[in-house]
């Protein structure tokens, strides 16, 4: 029950020092900010609001939240509210359509709690719905489902399905990542080269539409709104339930790092690793054009003892530090305890969190206030300010690119010359040839790589909005994807041309959508942000 706090509180007398620090914290904070004002601080100090504030409230949050949802789904009764929760959401959309339906809906869940830097003002022009979904449903280990509502986060999911032996086939790193973002948008993990995405461990899912309906849909029900829903982002319905598959879990992550100190031999291996049925998981990273190290990981239950590193304790180095650490090292073996590998990016925000505090990862720093990182992205978010929002507008960049494999050597030399940022984080990705949005061209599945580059830029003249149309342009001139939970500044015609949407304009037809919903593109283009 308490594997998730004892990351926070090693014993007692640990929880007595932490209530000690959120005291002081919470008092030097009320002091500060009367003596300069909010705005003043957000702007100028605002690491010093993040430590002495926003972490400590993030504590309270995951605590407060780690023992509702471990008490709802011990006690068996997320189930029982569901269908009344889902009637719920019937009822609003029912109301709606009664009323003459006057502007399309979307869900009231507030912008700023999504897991991106960017928010998203359409809400405001919308009807919002209530969807307040937030619970494991049911661990069904005969059939090797688990069946979630979706606003259930990872963090919850892997917190679930760890201490019962099971655990998804794809499990995104960030904790706060919902399983509803993560399907109607979509879901990546170093396993994906394996499994695909998000969308291809999915076993069904159960939608509210335009008319109030409930539908479930699968691969043998229901079959084309089944593929059209991924990457649809809420534009087909509500949805309220998934089930996703699981496979059994094992106590260890072996991690193999192997440096490589040579640009062309860094796609290669990353290549070549991934068409190992040996790896469980293969992950890049890339700190300078020459130099990257890939790593590649099995589950195992046995692990030699000298060589366990626990990186998710609070006092560990920021996982891609420690991995930078190889460059010089040379190749080595660790044993990483499994639900630290999913999320052992969390603590840093990959590594966004340096630009916030760029002493976090000091000794220092992480042995007094690491068991309070990292700071709910939803509150930074929500306390950014404008100044700060137009700094992030300007000067960082947060993408993830998708490239057929073979091109991942042209990708990255053209990241280099138009953004020159780094670490870079490459993932490699089965995309099978299913119907929907997301497929290759042609009947045959293939292997493609994430390119996530996120911070700021340090080639000369960096402008954000040129910038980005360069690398939409090489992806689609090379049968690539745009992530869309970032700026999108395509056209129409250029999103039409990157994303396949004659599957998904004959479920909109269908199911009465227009007028009910937005289309895509209306949700994740720039204009709908800003």
């Amino acid at each position: 029950m308490f594997d998730f706090l004892s990351s926070r509180f090693d014993d007692l007398s640990g929880a007595v020092y932490a209530s000690a620090v959120l005291a002081v914290s919470a008092i030097l904070s009320l002091s500060w900010l009367k003596y300069r004002g909010v705005e003043y601080v957000l702007v100028h100090y605002r690491w010093l609001f993040v430590v002495f504030f926003l972490m400590p409230l993030s504590v309270v949050y995951d605590v407060f939240f780690y023992l509702r949802n471990w008490i709802i789904f011990r006690m068996s009764s997320a189930p029982e509210k569901h269908d009344e929760k889902v009637r719920g959401v019937q009822e609003q959309v029912k109301k709606w359509r009664a009323s003459g339906g006057h502007s399309p809906m979307c869900t009231a869940r507030p912008g700023w709690m999504a897991v991106s830097f960017r928010v998203g003002l359409y809400k405001k022009q919308m009807k919002n719905i209530n969807v307040n979904l937030v619970d494991v449903l049911e661990v069904d280990v005969q059939r090797k489902i688990v069946r979630v509502e979706p606003l259930v986060t990872m963090g919850q999911i892997t917190a679930t399905l760890n201490p019962l032996g099971w655990t998804l086939p794809i499990v995104p790193e960030l904790d706060d990542l919902t399983a509803g973002g993560l399907i109607m948008g979509v879901g990546i993990e170093t396993s994906s080269h394996k499994y695909g995405l998000m969308q291809h461990i999915l076993e069904s899912v159960e939608l509210v539409l335009a008319d109030g309906s409930l539908i479930k849909c699968s691969k043998t029900e229901n079959v084309e709104l089944f593929y059209a829903t991924p990457w649809s982002h809420g534009t087909l319905g509500f949805l309220v339930a998934a089930e996703i598959r699981i496979i059994p879990a094992r106590k260890y992550v072996r991690l193999e790092y192997h440096p490589v100190k040579k640009f062309s031999d860094i796609a290669e291996k990353i290549r070549i690793e991934s068409q190992k049925e040996s790896n469980d998981f293969v992950e890049g990273l890339m700190f300078s054009k020459n130099e990257a190290v890939i790593m590649t990981g099995q589950m195992v239950d046995e692990a030699e003892p000298r060589r366990v590193n626990a990186i998710g304790n609070y006092y560990k180095p920021w996982f891609f530090k420690h991995v930078q650490n190889f460059l010089k090292l040379g190749p080595s073996v660790e044993y990483i305890p499994l639900r630290h590998y999913y999320h052992r990016h969390t603590r840093s925000i990959f590594w966004q969190l340096q630009d916030i505090i760029p002493f976090g990862n000091n000794p220092l720093f992480r042995y007094l206030f690491g068991w309070m990182v990292p700071p709910k992205i939803s509150l930074l978010k929500l306390t950014q300010g404008q100044i700060i929002k137009d700094m992030y507008e300007k000067h960082q960049i947060i993408q993830d690119m998708l490239v057929p494999i073979q091109d991942a050597g042209a990708a990255l030399d053209y990241f280099h010359n138009e953004l020159q940022l780094y670490p870079l984080w490459l993932c490699p990705f089965w995309l099978p040839a299913n119907p929907g949005f997301v497929h290759p061209k042609g009947n045959k599945g293939m292997m493609y790589i994430d390119i996530g580059a996120y911070g700021a830029p340090k080639v000369p003249g960096y402008k954000a909005i040129e910038t980005t149309r360069k690398l939409e342009k090489f992806v689609r001139d090379h049968d690539g994807f745009q992530m869309l939970y970032a700026d999108s500044f395509l056209t129409r015609e250029e999103f039409y041309e990157m994303f396949d949407h004659r599957l998904y304009n004959q479920m909109r037809s269908k199911h009465l959508c227009k007028g009910a919903f937005p289309e895509v593109y209306e949700k994740v283009n720039r204009k709908a942000r800003s």
